[in-house]
């Protein structure tokens, strides 16, 4: 990053709202580790205190890029993060979205294949590379770190894609705003 760029607004959207929940640690972890890197400023919206009415488009459209961490349930991403992202629209247009994922033995990935085709109906720039956690409240230790090297080496793969398409459709809406 040269002194005349700015951070990437990068908003890491907690996707569960049931009580005892664990995504808040697994969005923790992977908000530190994105804050490690200058060319990312973090916003980390939780859909519990987040809700609808107090500024989650809002907080979508000023990223750059999203990450969403989701749990699966039966199967799919949680109902709140659905709703979620059906009370907005254009705020999600050619950013890249990456996934954060944990679950039981699929790790969260099923709810990632169905929230891939929602995002690119919104014209969202889903991205391949995800974490995923299996099993995920034995993947962590008590200080919420992951237990094995493999999480940093997946965000990191996460970080460097978020890094290269977040000014690249930057670069793009803003030339199509301009009407280039």
């Amino acid at each position: 990053m040269t002194e005349t760029d700015q951070a990437i607004p990068l908003a890491v959207v907690i996707g569960s709202v049931r009580e005892g929940r664990f995504g808040p640690v697994v969005a923790q972890w992977f908000a530190e580790r994105a804050r490690r890197r200058p060319a990312f400023s973090v916003d980390v919206v939780d859909l519990l205190e987040t809700g609808l009415d107090t500024g989650f488009a809002e907080r979508i459209d000023a990223a750059d890029a999203v990450v969403i961490v989701t749990p699966e349930y039966n199967h799919s991403f949680p109902g709140p993060l659905k709703t979620a992202i059906d009370a907005t629209g254009g705020e999600w247009r050619a950013k890249p979205v990456g996934f954060v994922a944990y679950g039981g033995l699929s790790g969260g990935l099923r709810a990632v294949e169905q929230l891939r085709p929602v995002l690119a109906e919104l014209h969202a720039v889903g991205l391949r590379d995800t974490v995923s956690f299996h099993g995920a409240a034995g993947a962590f230790d008590a200080a919420g770190r992951p237990r094995e090297d493999a999480a940093d080496a997946a965000a990191t793969v996460l970080l460097d894609a978020l890094a290269w398409w977040a000014p690249t459709l930057r670069r793009a809406r803003d030339e199509q705003a301009a009407g280039v």
